[in-house]
């Protein structure tokens, strides 16, 4: 072969490695990763109470603002119901400020639960648990008035005549101090037709009952040695079987506490009956009265769960132990989150066992929706 051939040959398999080197070369910087639009990103799933403890159906919520939800499936409320996560755990949150449009005849607001079905003492099998912690209670209030710096996290009420309450369950802690107290009451099933005399006796669980108060406005009684602090995780178990009401709290790190009452056969059926305690809170009120001999026998009687909150913007000079005096800026709900005048009751875990002779409790919502 010609050396012109040679050399001709050669440039020609020259020029074709630099066309293919080039060809890949822009083949590779033409390449486009696929966008995404908008409309085609997932939307976070929201986390619903439903989602956390699978237990609403056995219940209908009120709400902070007074309003009735209905059975909570798949519902939330930024202001009052909703869940958070802290880190380990979902939560379901319930919040209700010291102010604002209440349910019923209460002077307070809630956002709490009540059981759409009732069942009777007597014949009972019933229970309920949780687990919980508080996160809030009120800012302000009269440190003399019993029931302020408080908030109702569990319930037993009755659905029928009266509709008072064989168990509410609180915690309360003073403003400036860490621990605080939880016990529950017994509220008497009057006896006659003036239940403006009713009356509740309160047991400590966890540091101070519900009788120790401040000497003046501001000034505070001694924070309890064995308190719960907020933000401090503890439970209870609420169990009704055969007119005889147990109940069970526990906390790491604190004593497990029982009780036992019978609610179906009263001990304060004479003057005698009635604990001094309830002498000095409640008789300078006129709420003096006498508990039925059945207590609540023949009554329909639910569960509520929740935060119903005990602080309230009344002044102490209608009653001391129940209206606080507390900031309410007139009703506001969000000024009164910003500056802590509200409760907050957080659940991480609950159960409801409910007996085979329960019944429909559409009666008490009919008359207090």
């Amino acid at each position: 072969m010609n050396s012109k051939l040679i050399k001709s040959v050669s440039i020609g398999l020259t020029l074709s490695a630099i066309f293919t080197l080039s060809s890949c070369k822009n083949e590779t910087k033409t390449t486009e990763t696929p966008t995404v639009t908008e409309s085609e990103k997932e939307t976070p799933k929201t986390v619903y109470a439903s989602d956390v403890i699978p237990f609403f159906d056995n219940w209908k919520l009120i709400l902070g603002d007074g309003s009735n939800v209905g059975i909570p499936i798949d519902f939330e409320n930024k202001d009052f119901f909703y869940t958070t996560n802290d880190g380990k755990n979902n939560w379901v949150v319930f919040k209700a400020p010291n102010g604002g449009n209440t349910h019923g005849t209460s002077n307070n607001t809630r956002t709490e639960l009540a059981q759409t079905k009732k069942w009777y003492p007597k014949t009972a099998d019933d229970k309920l648990t949780a687990t919980l912690k508080v996160m809030n209670v009120s800012a302000t209030g009269d440190a003399r008035v019993a029931a302020t710096h408080a908030v109702v996290v569990g319930q037993i009420h009755s659905a029928d005549a009266f509709e008072n309450e064989p168990l509410k369950i609180f915690y309360k802690k003073y403003p400036g101090q860490d621990k605080g107290s939880v016990f529950w009451h017994y509220e008497i099933n009057t006896a006659g037709d003036d239940n403006s005399k009713r009356w509740d006796y309160s047991s400590a669980v966890w540091g101070n009952d519900f009788s120790v108060v401040g000497t003046d406005a501001n000034t505070y009684p001694e924070e309890p040695a064995d308190g719960i602090k907020l933000g401090e995780e503890f439970s209870y178990t609420i169990e009704v079987k055969d007119g005889i009401m147990n109940l069970t709290f526990s906390s790491p790190g604190h004593e497990t506490k029982t009780f036992t009452k019978n609610i179906v056969e009263s001990e304060y059926t004479t003057v005698a009956d009635i604990p001094e305690q309830t002498k000095n809170l409640f008789f300078p009120l006129g709420q003096d009265g006498l508990e039925r001999k059945e207590a609540y026998t023949g009554e329909g009687c639910f569960f509520k769960l929740g935060c119903y909150n005990q602080t309230n913007g009344k002044s102490p000079e209608i009653n001391k132990n129940w209206c606080s005096g507390a900031e309410t800026h007139g009703g506001d709900i969000q000024k009164q989150y910003t500056d802590g005048n509200y409760a907050e009751v957080w659940f991480k875990t609950g159960s409801i066992s409910i007996s085979d002779a329960a019944v429909s409790n559409d009666g008490y919502f009919a008359k207090n929706d």
